[in-house]
């Protein structure tokens, strides 16, 4: 026999590489899911939105990670972390993790994107509270230094992806993009992790594409997904229609009047869980007269009085009731149950009185009400519009004259971080389950390190900011619970903002889809089958 010349070995192997990767990828699945919205960016320190951040998560790693059926930090790109000293954490790397581009993730790569988590652009300041330096111990070691003992520093990690140092001084982002501004970064458009996932294409508002990383460190036996194809769809009927005829397999936000319907449809089910997030409205306490309003001079949101005749207009069980069709929990707390800090006392709401409302602003010198800008997100929270409408119909009751205006999230998050709205809608989940992270975003007065980051009412009380930094550092837990519910009584008292609901969360799947519901309304992608 003759033997197989070279040219015609070339041809063979690539023949037979080209059928082996075919039958791989055949044995793959393509999960192809929807949502009203999309991310605003992939860099991964420019903006907290919860959706870009269960996104991220699928081609950038955290150090740690909460499990997705106890909800307890577990490692992830860190393998442990020892406390040397109540100031000093050191975490140790895992071996053998490379970057979507071949590249070794090392401590350089954690310390670039802590420190890149702590810049002046970035809006992830609130998981960075409290630490002082990071310090490479060596290629598989780092230490995290804090000005004071942090309780909760673990838990703040679980939001800190990493970044491969070397690809963000090649692409001119070291600094994460600033959401103020239109000003672009590469990170912005582009993605190079280490997860399970790489990004493959992304079309702003229309497409995104993820494919499987085939150098993934972890198990990938867990999920037989090779491909992830998204597509934000806002009209909320054209989503439920493309998962009743198949053209998705899930849907992450289905309308609540639809939800009987798909419950009792045999080709699909519904999976449904309360969220670690409290919708409420912020308002501006900070301005001497308030943009587009008819009361000139002063600002009737800088009173006490005002600010709860709008809280005690509002009929929450009845929105919870018609507009949510039960998807709410009403509550008078900045945090859901599941918070440490919680307390049922908080979650007592201020009465549903007109009458009182009326007084109220008449006490106010406002009897005959004024009018307000009023600002919604149109595709981020369940029926976010539809709330709006609705409070706005309240407040014309006792004569607040509420202007009205929503945009899509991608906008309206730089707006009120503009502070160019005076009263907005805000739903804050809560990624470490503590309420410090609320209320120093919240409601402590706006400084540095995190501090009301997104406290765009500017509301100020010296009270409050010295409880909240006292529990920065507190570690007893009875102590550090005490200051958080103290801080959070503060806030309904103060009338800081004007609670909601918390949300409850339904997932819409096709039968053959397995996924695992998260508090934080985000999806494992480890866990996705298609089946």
């Amino acid at each position: 026999m003759k033997p197989i010349s070279t040219p015609l070995r070339a041809v063979i192997l690539a023949a037979t590489l080209a059928i082996t990767t075919g039958a791989v990828q055949a044995q793959g699945k393509t999960f192809k899911w929807t949502s009203a919205s999309d991310i605003p960016t992939w860099d991964i320190h420019s903006q907290n939105n919860a959706l870009a951040n269960g996104i991220h998560a699928s081609v950038y790693e955290s150090l740690v990670y909460y499990n997705s059926r106890t909800f307890k930090p577990e490692p992830m790109l860190a393998t442990g972390w020892t406390e040397v000293s109540p100031t000093q954490l050191r975490i140790t790397l895992r071996t053998g993790v490379k970057f979507h581009d071949g590249s070794a993730f090392t401590a350089d790569d954690a310390v670039f994107s802590l420190q890149r988590a702590m810049a002046p652009t970035s809006n992830f300041t609130p998981y960075v509270q409290g630490i002082d330096r990071i310090v490479k111990v060596n290629n598989n070691t780092i230490d995290i230094f804090t000005k004071g003992p942090n309780p909760v520093l673990v838990n703040q990690l679980t939001e800190l992806r990493m970044m491969s140092k070397a690809w963000a001084e090649k692409n001119n982002s070291v600094a994460p993009k600033d959401i103020k501004t239109q000003d672009e970064n590469f990170a912005h458009r582009n993605a190079m992790g280490t997860g399970p996932f790489m990004l493959k294409e992304w079309a702003p508002d229309q497409k995104m594409v993820l494919t499987r990383n085939p150098n993934w460190w972890g198990r990938s036996g867990d999920s037989n997904v090779n491909e992830v194809v998204y597509t934000p769809v806002k009209a909320t009927a054209t989503r439920m229609a493309a998962l009743l005829s198949g053209e998705v397999d899930f849907v992450l936000d289905p309308s609540p009047q639809d939800l009987p319907r798909l419950r009792q449809d045999g080709n699909l089910k519904v999976i449904d869980g309360v969220e670690n997030r409290t919708i409420f409205f912020g308002m501006d306490q900070h301005r001497d007269e308030l943009v587009g309003s008819n009361i000139k001079g002063k600002n009737p949101l800088k009173d006490v009085r005002v600010r709860k005749a709008l809280y005690q207009a509002i009929d929450m069980n009845a929105i919870a009731r018609v507009t949510l069709r039960g998807l709410g929990q009403p509550t008078g707390a900045l945090v859901a149950p599941q918070v440490a800090g919680w307390s049922e006392s908080v979650h007592q709401r201020y009465p549903f009185d007109v009458a009182a409302a009326q007084k109220l602003l008449a006490d106010a010198g406002y009897k005959d009400g004024f009018e307000v800008d009023f600002a919604c997100p149109n595709n981020r929270y369940i029926n976010d519009e539809a709330i709006c409408q609705a409070v706005t119909a309240m407040w014309a009751r006792v004569g607040v004259k509420a202007k009205l205006r929503t945009l899509p999230l991608s906008t309206y998050f730089p707006m009120i971080q503009r502070y160019e709205a005076s009263i907005y809608m805000l739903g804050w989940g809560v990624p470490t389950f503590d309420a410090l992270y609320s209320l120093q975003s919240l409601v402590r007065s706006v400084g540095q390190g995190g501090d009301g980051n997104y406290n765009v009412g500017r509301y100020s009380n010296p009270k409050m900011d010295q409880i909240i930094d006292r529990a920065k550092t507190e570690t007893d837990p009875l102590i550090r619970n005490r200051l958080l519910n103290e801080a959070l009584a503060l806030s309904n008292t103060d009338v800081s903002h004007l609670p909601l609901h918390n949300q409850i969360i339904p997932w819409a799947m096709k039968k053959n889809i397995d996924v695992v519901h998260r508090a934080d309304n985000r999806l494992d992608w480890r866990l996705i089958k298609v089946n």
